[in-house]
């Protein structure tokens, strides 16, 4: 079975000093990337004080308003609450979702981050573990939490099952790419069709270009992966220009997989 995945940091939905609506952009976004299974970010699905002072915005939750570009499945994880709303962690999808839990892996006070784990039941094969995060700007604490998935994941997941691991990793230096690769023993989309040790004498046009996708406005930081294990990756793809640089400060990584 063949399907499409995609990762996005949507950004509240809002731009970040005016804090003016982009969610029909986002839903414009959602719509064009076209995924089977997206996972979001940075999701505020409760902003009671915008509600009130910008009446363009949906009547909907955010979640439920970005679900209506084709998903009939949807899982949401507060990762942190203020006087006015929420936000966190989402999965869109249009496989039914078999179950779903949220787990809190803020390292500290100042962040409140989450890992938010689904089961996802496709038409066919064994059924799809799904693990959406968001990790902190700590060093040290990405490290923790990329600990506390690989711990999650050696005691929940079945190493049969297919297994994708996704979100903002805000993992610029690659210590917790390492972490990840070598205990859950996933492969990064972006590796796919990488050529071998003789890349560094290969003509620069045939090198395979890094799936950077931060600063949407002109990417080089690779802050957003999709990690698989039982699939493969058929081809990946980061929209660039001006429309996706208005949408979010991130743009979307998208992987067209397979189940192996």
């Amino acid at each position: 079975m063949k399907f499409r995945a995609a990762t996005y940091n949507i950004c509240k939905g809002e731009t970040g000093i005016a804090g003016r609506s982009r969610v029909h952009d986002i839903r414009l976004a959602l719509h064009l990337i076209d995924a089977d299974v997206v996972f979001l970010q940075e999701v505020q699905d409760r902003n009671d004080r915008h509600a009130r002072s910008q009446p363009e915005r949906p009547a909907a939750t955010q979640l439920d308003f970005l679900a209506t570009s084709g998903y009939s499945h949807l899982a949401y994880g507060v990762n942190a609450i203020y006087p006015h709303g929420h936000h966190g962690n989402a999965i869109l999808s249009r496989y039914p979702i078999k179950t779903y839990s949220n787990h809190d892996i803020s390292d500290h006070a100042l962040e409140k981050r989450g890992m938010l784990h689904a089961v996802i039941e496709p038409p066919v094969g064994a059924p799809i573990h799904l693990i959406c995060v968001h990790f902190g700007l700590v060093k040290m604490s990405r490290v923790r939490q990329a600990a506390f998935v690989a711990d999650f994941v050696d005691q929940e997941i079945p190493a049969r099952l297919p297994l994708i691991v996704a979100g903002d990793f805000n993992d610029w230096q690659r210590r917790v790419d390492s972490i990840l690769r070598r205990r859950l023993q996933v492969m990064e989309v972006s590796d796919a069709g990488k050529p071998s040790w003789l890349d560094p004498w290969l003509p620069w046009r045939r090198r395979r270009l890094p799936a950077r996708t931060f600063p949407s406005v002109a990417p080089w930081l690779m802050l957003d992966r999709i990690y698989v294990r039982g699939l493969d990756v058929h081809a990946v793809r980061v929209p660039r220009g001006r429309s996706w640089a208005r949408r979010s400060d991130h743009v979307p990584l998208i992987a067209d997989l397979e189940l192996s």
